[in-house]
């Protein structure tokens, strides 16, 4: 499992670099399935000024979010005829929200791909979920349960504070400085050649985040941004 979703994430951030000039130039995107998942990115993209389509079997859920999207509509998108009728193959980035319903997920998925769009999003329930939509050629897959699984995993054993992991095995780490480097530059704690990471910012109680360099002197109580490999941060994160 871990190797899956590592595996995953690196390829889903290539992507993600490979179309991101195109997303940028047309913000428009279509949400197919409108349950906890589809309807919170609607509702965020929105929010950031995107052109949002919300699409639902079932009406009740797409009245609740209809005065927020820019567009919705009561449609079962499994079918072709009536995918093509509202036009979502013309839109450059389709979010298939659908988990529970995995036949639906994936044979909406398969009518995409048909249509052409350039860009599709698509939910996974399981491990198992996300092969197939990617054997189908589906160009992100995203397990939400698993990775917020994963990065709570972090938070909970550990002093870190939050936790981003990217492509790479690389990590983004919001941690409590731990006293070992405390009360001396960053440049004479030699924090990268020890530990193998980088801090990046620092935050003392009551102000606001600012860069590091290797002159700031971090004290006890400061929070501090670091950076480096998976398990590096991972390391450092655990030293009080």
């Amino acid at each position: 499992m871990g190797n899956y979703l590592h595996n995953l994430r690196r390829r889903r951030h290539k992507r993600l670099r490979d179309v991101a000039g195109h997303a940028a130039a047309d913000q428009r995107v279509a949400v197919i399935g409108l349950g906890r998942f589809g309807s919170s990115l609607a509702n965020e993209l929105t929010r950031r000024g995107w052109d949002v389509l919300g699409i639902d079997t079932d009406s009740t859920l797409v009245q609740k979010h209809s005065d927020i999207l820019t567009h919705s509509a009561v449609a079962d998108c499994t079918d072709p005829v009536v995918m093509r009728q509202l036009g979502v193959g013309d839109f450059p980035s389709v979010v298939v929200g659908i988990g529970t319903d995995i036949e639906a997920s994936i044979l909406i998925a398969s009518n995409l791909l048909e249509e052409g769009v350039p860009n599709i999003w698509a939910k996974a329930i399981s491990r198992q979920h996300g092969q197939i939509l990617e054997r189908l050629g589906v160009h992100h897959v995203v397990l939400p349960e698993h990775e917020m699984g994963e990065r709570v995993a972090h938070l909970v054993t550990g002093r870190m504070l939050d936790f981003i992991e990217f492509d790479d095995d690389y990590a983004l780490v919001k941690t409590i400085t731990p006293t070992t480097i405390t009360g001396v530059p960053l440049g004479e704690s030699a924090v990268r050649t020890r530990y193998g990471i980088t801090v990046v910012g620092i935050k003392r109680p009551g102000q606001g985040f600012t860069h590091a360099t290797a002159e700031t002197v971090v004290e006890k109580g400061d929070v501090i941004i670091i950076t480096g490999k998976t398990r590096a941060v991972e390391t450092f994160a655990e030293l009080s």
